[in-house]
C-alpha cells in the first residue's frame, strides 16, 4: 500500500446506502486504477425497523470495481464485523476513527443485512492521491 501523506488528501465523503435485500452491497469502492488510497472514518448501520433486530455484516472485499449499492463482483470477502444484531430502531458504530481501515486500490466495502429494507449504512471517508 502506498503511503498517504496528509497534504495528499483529496477530500473528505460521507455516502448512504440503504440495503434492500439480504444480499451483498457495495457500500464504498476504490477501482484498481484508480490511483488513490480511501481512508474510512466511520461506518454505522443504523436499523430503521422499528419492531425487530436486524443483524448485519460488513466486509472488506479484494475486487473494488463494483458499482455503490450494486452487488461486490467477485473477490474475497473479508469480515470487519461478522452477523452482528441491530436492536430496533437503533445504530451501531462499527468502526471509527480509532480503527481507520485503508481500502488500497481495487478493494471495496461491502455489507449484508439479515432483513431488506432493514438497515441503512453511512460510511464517512477521507480519499488521498496515491
Amino acid at each position: 500500500m502506498a503511503y498517504v501523506a496528509p497534504n495528499n488528501m483529496i477530500g473528505e465523503y460521507t455516502v448512504n446506502v440503504a440495503l434492500s435485500g439480504t444480499s451483498a452491497t457495495s457500500l464504498l469502492s476504490n477501482a484498481a486504477s484508480s490511483g488513490r488510497v480511501f481512508k474510512v472514518l466511520s461506518i454505522v448501520a443504523a436499523n430503521v425497523d422499528g419492531t425487530n433486530a436486524v443483524d448485519c455484516t460488513v466486509s472488506v472485499y479484494t475486487n473494488g470495481a463494483v458499482a455503490q449499492g450494486s452487488a461486490p463482483s467477485g473477490g474475497t470477502a473479508f469480515p470487519i464485523a461478522s452477523t452482528i444484531s441491530v436492536p430496533a430502531d437503533a445504530s451501531l458504530v462499527v468502526s471509527d476513527t480509532t480503527t481507520p481501515i485503508m481500502l488500497a486500490a481495487n478493494t471495496s466495502l461491502g455489507a449484508t443485512a439479515g432483513a431488506g429494507n432493514a438497515i441503512t449504512m453511512t460510511v464517512t471517508y477521507q480519499e488521498y492521491a496515491g
